[in-house]
């Protein structure tokens, strides 16, 4: 009678023959397949489990609650904190009780409950015109952007995009909503014009001259750094890391989570382990240019001349809880109008 229900669920489109198989583990990734194919493969050598992948740019939070307890995911690889937050908004992972994962995470990389946890940093940094700035020193904070010598002189992708909310976030977990509106009203008043474009085209506006200092992750410099037709940008430009005296760089994250309805959860617990361990991270180091979460791990080459910094040690978990006021506060100085 089972095996006839089984079958039945299959035909009628309800469980993933994905499901059926022994010895795999389903992904479901807004990581590139660049990125995490690598690993993946390195992960089924060492262990024996095939890892079957579906790639998205969005909406996989939505799709998991379509498919509910009927979804094949075992395991969800997303970019930022706020969709790692979503997918605990939307109940649609699971706790995972895990004594390696919490010894390669640092417990402000990871969700109170353990429902997601990181697996890669990247910092938000301050880009600064070579020509017309110069490096900019450790004394330099995110708040000196309101400064009158920065007017006109700014350029930002929309204040309502991932990173740049998490960044607003993270100033109202330490200033408080009164001040990061002050803040971003002065941010706005030096913009030198509509927030537009992507962190890349930002840094492309300082070597044309259209503005002198950027926001941007760090990453993207490495790959500017690697596009032939976009080395002359990242040249143009040095990497400064705000709040070096104060509260540290804000740091956003890569990270993982294991669905709710896991139909594979022993192999999603070991996929979910060995992403944080030291050969994976390495990998993620080297082809992503991000920072391994895991302590110990040697940067990539050229990340690590980019130079130490201190990061910000506020949990991830508490910024992700101020990112509707951040919003609130964006639509109000009306930031990217």
């Amino acid at each position: 009678m089972k095996k006839m229900l089984a079958l039945s669920a299959i035909a009628c489109g309800v469980v993933s023959p994905m499901t059926m198989a022994a010895e795999e583990v389903n992904v479901y990734s807004y990581r590139q397949p660049f990125l995490v194919e690598p690993m993946f493969n390195e992960f089924t050598k060492e262990t024996g489990i095939k890892v079957n992948v579906k790639f998205a740019k969005k909406g996989l939070a939505e799709k998991l609650v379509q498919e509910g307890e009927y979804s094949p995911a075992d395991v969800i690889l997303t970019t930022d904190i706020s969709r790692l937050a979503e997918l605990t908004d939307k109940d649609v992972v699971q706790a995972v009780d895990s004594a390696t994962i919490n010894g390669n995470v640092p417990s402000q990389y990871r969700d109170k409950e353990n429902e997601w946890f990181a697996l890669t940093l990247r910092t938000r940094n301050v880009y600064s015109s070579k020509d017309r700035v110069g490096k900019l020193g450790d004394e330099f904070n995110y708040a000196d952007l309101t400064n009158a010598e920065y007017k006109g002189k700014i350029c930002t992708r929309s204040g309502k995009h991932p990173y740049n909310v998490s960044l607003v976030s993270s100033m109202i977990a330490h200033h408080g909503e009164a001040e990061t509106k002050t803040w971003l009203e002065g941010v706005k008043a030096n913009l030198a014009r509509k927030p537009q474009g992507n962190d890349r085209a930002q840094v492309k506006a300082i070597r044309e001259g259209l503005c002198d200092v950027s926001l941007g992750n760090s990453y993207y410099l490495g790959k500017m750094v690697n596009d032939k037709d976009q080395k002359a940008w990242a040249d143009a430009v040095y990497i400064n890391f705000p709040n070096q005296k104060t509260e540290g760089t804000h740091v956003n994250v890569s990270g993982m989570a294991m669905a709710k309805y896991s139909p594979n959860k022993d192999n999603a617990l070991k996929l979910m382990e060995f992403l944080t361990g030291e050969k994976a991270q390495q990998m993620y180091a080297e082809v992503n240019y991000e920072y391994p979460v895991k302590e110990g791990v040697k940067r990539s080459e050229l990340v690590a001349s980019w130079g130490d910094f201190k990061a910000d040690d506020v949990s991830l978990d508490d910024i992700a809880g101020y990112h509707t006021t951040a919003i609130k506060l964006l639509d109000e100085v009306k930031f990217d109008l």
